[in-house]
């Protein structure tokens, strides 16, 4: 269904508090995640903004944090910049005897009118979260 979120899912062996660091920490999260990310707060109501370069085109980035549980769960508003659409992301933690589960959810993404902006499709939306999170988090965590 097209309307259906973006869903990620993944075990690390690694504890909740490290994890929680590396997807709130902005330094931690410019190694994995956007280099080019300028500031992060994990703070209801903080916003950013930054620009990420792709197929010779330039996304502004708008971040604002709508939800915030230490430990546990972080959300925030996803909008490009001269493009439709407003969109919401989430990383849940779950402690699995020191090991954590993550589910990202990508929410709203039609939002994004991907069949007139064919870079912000779903299908890519998909491939970028299941190397963050399936890759690239993975491996810096663990």
């Amino acid at each position: 269904m097209k309307d259906e979120p973006v869903i990620v899912e993944r075990v690390y062996n690694a504890p909740v508090k490290r994890v929680w660091h590396a997807i709130t920490d902005v330094e931690k999260m410019r190694q994995w995640y956007f280099p080019t990310l300028t500031e992060f707060e994990p703070e209801v109501g903080f916003e950013t903004m930054f620009d990420v370069a792709h197929n010779g085109k330039v996304f502004p980035h708008i971040w604002k944090v709508t939800e915030v549980v230490p430990n546990k769960k972080i959300s925030y508003e996803w909008k490009f910049g001269g493009y439709p659409g407003n969109s919401l992301v989430s990383f849940e933690l779950f402690d699995e005897d020191g090991k954590t589960r993550i589910v990202l959810t990508h929410d709203k993404l039609e939002t994004f009118k991907g069949d007139i902006h064919p870079d912000l499709a779903k299908q890519n939306f998909v491939l970028d979260w299941t190397q963050f999170i399936g890759a690239a988090l993975k491996e810096y965590v663990e």
